[in-house]
């Protein structure tokens, strides 16, 4: 009879923040040991070297309505390195769907979501460590915060509302096609196009007229105006701080939060059953 009871008795369930911990660890101890926090580093500050060194000559001759060049340029820098660093979420995702993980996952008493939790927090961690590199990269070559000191937590608030949702959609993507390597590949691409064709390294005049409006309009170049709005410029051409300019940035960014991580957790929900 008292073995019944034992038998019967409920499992006790780890606190769910603890699981939480415990699967975030398993993720971002091993990017200590394999170089991904060391890339995240580095990328920042190749990215710095590839588009400041070889533009700057061209851009200071033609002009691009800033002060510096590198004050027009150092979104840019954010947004390749933090949608460098948190693409491989999707590798993540891949991984533990190809090796059934999810499943073993779904059948321990957890929340369906916390392995998304942990994947995204690792990302973000990776996307936190090349925002910073990206801003020592940026004062080195003379980028600096003119705005307020609220504009300037403004400016970091959305680079990380930006990672967090660059990282949904990885993950998303990886969690759907279960192979990592045409997961991580499958990022490069879109990354690639709408990074050229976006006004964080030209202005959009500089574009043929028939790609202008793509290029102004793009969620990277409005997510490139909101960032440079943000860190001011003694120029006054950085564009002011208010809904015209933030508005269209925040709507691409919070959509974008909404849908992706609608969709992961959906996603997630229905692998881990």
């Amino acid at each position: 009879m008292q073995t019944r009871l034992l038998m019967g008795a409920a499992r006790p369930r780890t606190a769910t923040i603890a699981q939480w911990w415990v699967l975030t660890r398993r993720l971002v101890r091993p990017a200590l040991r394999n170089g991904e926090l060391l890339t995240a580093v580095l990328a920042p500050v190749l990215f710095t070297l590839g588009f400041y060194v070889p533009l700057r000559m061209v851009m200071n001759v033609y002009g691009h309505g800033l002060s510096s060049y590198a004050q027009f340029l150092m979104p840019m820098i954010v947004m390749q390195a933090v949608g460098f660093c948190v693409s491989s979420a999707s590798f993540r995702a891949a991984s533990d769907a190809r090796d059934g993980l999810n499943v073993r996952f779904g059948a321990m008493p957890m929340a369906s979501a916390l392995p998304l939790a942990a994947r995204v927090t690792a990302a973000l961690c990776r996307g936190v460590v090349a925002l910073v590199a990206a801003l020592v990269s940026g004062t080195v070559i003379g980028f600096r915060f003119y705005g307020s000191a609220l504009e300037t937590v403004g400016f970091l608030a959305f680079a990380v509302l930006i990672a967090l949702a660059l990282s949904l959609g990885a993950d998303l993507l990886g969690s759907l096609s279960k192979s990592p390597e045409a997961a991580t590949q499958s990022l490069l691409l879109p990354q690639l196009i709408l990074g050229i064709a976006s006004t964080g390294l030209v202005p959009a005049t500089d574009f043929p007229s028939w790609l202008q409006g793509f290029a102004r309009n793009q969620p990277i170049s409005q997510f490139v105006y909101a960032l440079r709005a943000l860190a001011g410029d003694p120029s006054g051409n950085a564009g002011a701080v208010g809904w015209p300019v933030l508005g269209p940035p925040l709507a691409w960014g919070v959509g974008s939060l909404v849908v992706y991580g609608g969709a992961a957790v959906a996603v997630s929900a229905r692998r881990s059953g």
